[in-house]
């Protein structure tokens, strides 16, 4: 069997990756920009970056999402275990009862 990989169409990113660089990195392999702009010292939004900012919130918060919950309910900001093994199964097991319950809540509405 042989998978072929579908190349990247558009990358998201918050406005930690914004810069020249991370944009040129795109253009040259012909990736579509999702990278949130952000005010710079002298420079504020356009009308037009604060709307694109908000649609690409929009794709990016069932991403983050996650990540918010586990460190607003589980502690996740800080590892548990002094073992790097033990950390990264913790973290997995807590991203499948995460998906595990959210899936849950989706058949009962269903």
């Amino acid at each position: 069997m042989s998978y072929e990989k579908e190349p990247i169409k558009k990358v998201y990113a918050d406005k930690g990756y914004f810069g020249k660089p991370n944009r040129d990195f795109l253009v040259l392999n012909k990736i579509e920009d999702g990278i949130m702009r952000k005010a710079t010292t002298g420079t504020e939004l356009t009308e037009y970056e604060t709307e694109r900012n908000k649609a690409i919130s929009k794709v990016r918060y069932i991403v983050e999402q996650y990540f918010g919950l586990s460190h607003l309910y589980s502690k996740a900001y800080r590892a548990r275990f002094p073992k790097l093994i033990k950390n990264a199964l913790d973290a997995l097991f807590r991203q499948m009862a995460f998906n595990l319950f959210r899936a849950s809540r989706i058949l009962k509405t269903a």
